[in-house]
Parts: C-alpha cells; structure tokens; sequence
C-alpha cells in the first residue's frame, strides 16, 4: 500500500505481528516478490522473517546488500551485563527487549549467506557487520560464499561500554559476488562516524555509515540499482538509500522496527527530514565525506 499518494515508499506487513493501524494489512507467510516489485516503489519495507523474505525475492535482483545483523552471541555466549547490549527496556516486545536477536549459530547464518549470494547480481557488493566476538566466530564463513576484499573499522568516534577494554569500533565485512571495483580509489579503511547517543531504537545506526557504504559500491554508470537491508531496524540504511538516489527493499521481524520505519522513510521521502537523526554524525575535519 502507498502510505500517501504523492509518496513512492511502500510498507507492508507480516501476519504474525499486529500493528494497530487501520490501514495495516497481513502478508502472508509464503510471500513471493516479483522482480517489477523490486524496483517499483523508492524503498519497500517487509515485516517478514530475514530467511523467509529473502527466499521470497527473485535470483539476481540485487544490487547490494548492506546490514547489521542483531546477532545473538554476544548476550548468549559471553553473557555480559544485563542485555544492554540488545536494550534493556522494558515491555518493549519479547522478554523486555526490542526486537528478536538473530540465533548465528554457523547453520543459520549459512542459511543466511545462502540466500543472500541468490539475490544478488553477479558482479555486486555486500557489506556485513559484526562485533568482535561474531567476527571471530562468523566472519570467515562469509569467505565460503563471497570473495572477502577487505574490513573496514568503523571508528564510532566516542567511546562505549566493554569488559577489559571499553568499545569504540565494530567492523563491516566487505566482500563481492564476482568481481567489481569500488567507486573511487582514495576512500580509507577506517570510518570515523559518531555512534548515535540516546537515538529512539536500540542499536540505531548512523545514516551516513550505510551512505558510505552505498557509495563506495554504486557507479555512475548505474541507472538503476537496488540496496537491500534483510535487518532494517529503524530504517537508517533506507534513509541512506534515498539520500543516495537508489531504490531500498528491507525487512525486519519487529513490529516496533515497522512502525518507526513507516514513519521514518515517508516523512523523509516527502519532506526530507530525518525524524530520528537530526544532526550529521560526523565531523568533516576528521573525516572527508566521500559519500
């Protein structure tokens, strides 16, 4: 459904959640979406299972993929502090927490991997983030599908929490399907962008850390191309799409994520203002902006 008439941002929504719109209507668990689908709206979100809706895209219809996945390993196995880490809010969905955390155990996330390598073009980018402890545990499955060409720190600029050493960086996985070049030869390795304090959803990525992404990957031979996000969150990576002039398709299994989302793109779609980033996250003496 479009959400206004002048707006080309469609979201629609799972059947195992309930969103209390009198507009809202339930997808059905088997959802396939057509290749036209893809790239007819601006930016398309799906509340859907990450698996589910990836095996319901079309082989070859993306153009790259961008995402942070909410892993689980680090509250499950290393069991640090009390699940801030996914947000300790309370009545805030299942178990007191936001949203459902992806259970990477090595056979999901080659599941995962799987579907991902489908979807793409040949010749395309992905680019995958972790935290310490999954790239250690994760990362070097991503190299039995994809061709791993580097990993870029993201240097969020203030410090965080941690045991032993206190974070300040997490890690995107660039790999390709094939081969293509990136955008521009004088883009560094390491991004300095100010994580988001105190931002509406938990683990809120900064817009301008999946700009940078989208950048880095899209040519200026490309007329039309497609960024997919399987793990949307608030939509900071759809928000980057539309900055970026491309077409965005994402999911998310969180009812809260689709209603921010819903919010989110179209207001920024039509209004262009970023109700849940209004100030840049980065600073332009520390870090030349290449997207």
């Amino acid at each position: 459904m479009l959400l206004e008439d002048e707006s080309r941002v469609h979201i629609s929504e799972h059947a195992h959640f309930d969103i209390e719109d009198s507009d809202s209507r339930q997808m059905p668990l088997d959802i396939k979406i057509s290749a036209s689908e893809v790239t007819a709206s601006r930016a398309q979100v799906y509340q859907q299972d990450v698996i589910e809706f990836l095996s319901g895209l079309p082989s070859e219809s993306i153009d790259l993929i961008v995402t942070d996945p909410a892993y689980s390993g680090m509250n499950q196995h290393l069991k640090l502090g009390k699940g801030r880490i996914v947000g300790e809010y309370n009545q805030k969905g299942i178990d007191g927490k936001w949203f459902a955390e992806f259970h990477d155990t090595p056979e999901n996330y080659r599941l995962f991997l799987e579907q991902c390598f489908r979807v793409m073009k040949p010749d395309r980018h992905i680019f995958i983030m972790f935290d310490s402890y999954t790239m250690l545990t994760l990362g070097a499955v991503v190299r039995d599908y994809f061709n791993v060409k580097n990993i870029i720190t993201w240097d969020k600029v203030n410090i965080g929490m941690g045991h032993y050493f206190r974070r300040q960086t997490e890690f995107i996985l660039f790999a390709s399907k094939g081969k293509r070049p990136i955008s521009r030869r004088d883009i560094p390795d390491i991004w300095k962008i100010k994580r988001l304090h105190r931002a509406p959803y938990p683990t809120q990525k900064p817009v301008e850390l999946f700009e940078a992404m989208i950048a880095s990957s899209k040519s200026k031979d490309d007329a039309e191309f497609v960024v997919c996000d399987p793990f949307v969150g608030s939509g900071s990576a759809a928000v980057a799409a539309l900055r970026q002039g491309v077409s965005f398709i994402g999911c998310d299994i969180s009812a809260k994520s689709i209603e921010l989302c819903r919010d989110r793109i179209n207001i920024y779609d039509i209004e262009k203002v970023d109700i849940y980033q209004a100030k840049p996250a980065y600073n332009p003496e520390t870090q030349k902006k290449f997207w």
